[in-house]
Order: structure tokens, then C-alpha cells, then sequence
């Protein structure tokens, strides 16, 4: 496995873990089309913002061991399908749960070949 295979197989799962947890973080910004005061607001905000908590926990305990967000993303995609199933269209599904999916399978590549993969 060349350097460049290396360092992607590193990255790129954090990398989108990343990415997917603004585009997720995006969807909190409705609140403020609301007309709530400025605690009300405030409050809605942080409960919006639940879903990217917890994929920035699971990001803080992937870095290290790649199992871990295998495992969560994949979990963390079956929740989501299970909790919101006939409230969406199917293309939904398809981009939320679909970039866990293929974060998911990353990290477990990146989990099964640890020894090769680690950044100098």
C-alpha cells in the first residue's frame, strides 16, 4: 500500500465525518426563520443541534479506534432509518443514511488495516 492509499484511508473517514456534521448542522438553522424570543431561539438552536452532538462524540472516539465509528455510523444509520421510517420521501433516507453508511465502511477499512494506515 502506497503512501497516498495510506494517508486517504486516514483521512478521509474524519474528513467526511466532518463534512456530513455541518451539512447535518445546516438543517438547525430553521429556527431562526421562527418569530420566538431570543431564549426560545436559543434553546430550539440547542436542541436541533442534538443529531451533530452525537456525531461529533462518536468522530472523538473513531479518531482512535476506527471499530468504534464503524460500528456507530452504521448503528446511528439504522436508528435513523427505524425512528423516522414513513415520515420521508426515500430520497431522504438515501442522503442522510447514506453518508454513514459509507463512513462507516471506511472506518472499518481503516480499522482492518490499522498497521498499514497510521499517519507519520
Amino acid at each position: 500500500m502506497n503512501e497516498r492509499t495510506k494517508q486517504f484511508l486516514f483521512w478521509s473517514p474524519r474528513v467526511l465525518t466532518i463534512i456530513f456534521a455541518l451539512f447535518i448542522s445546516m438543517f438547525a438553522l430553521d429556527v431562526f426563520g421562527e418569530t420566538h424570543g431570543f431564549w426560545t431561539t436559543l434553546l430550539a438552536l440547542l436542541i436541533h443541534l442534538i443529531p451533530t452532538a452525537f456525531i461529533v462524540i462518536v468522530l472523538i472516539f473513531a479518531w482512535k479506534w476506527e471499530w468504534v465509528g464503524g460500528v456507530a455510523f452504521i448503528a446511528l444509520s439504522i436508528l435513523y432509518m427505524f425512528w423516522t421510517w414513513d415520515r420521508f420521501p426515500v430520497s431522504v433516507y438515501f442522503v442522510i443514511c447514506g453518508p454513514m453508511v459509507v463512513i462507516s465502511i471506511l472506518f472499518f477499512i481503516g480499522w482492518k488495516n490499522k498497521e498499514g494506515i497510521q499517519p507519520k
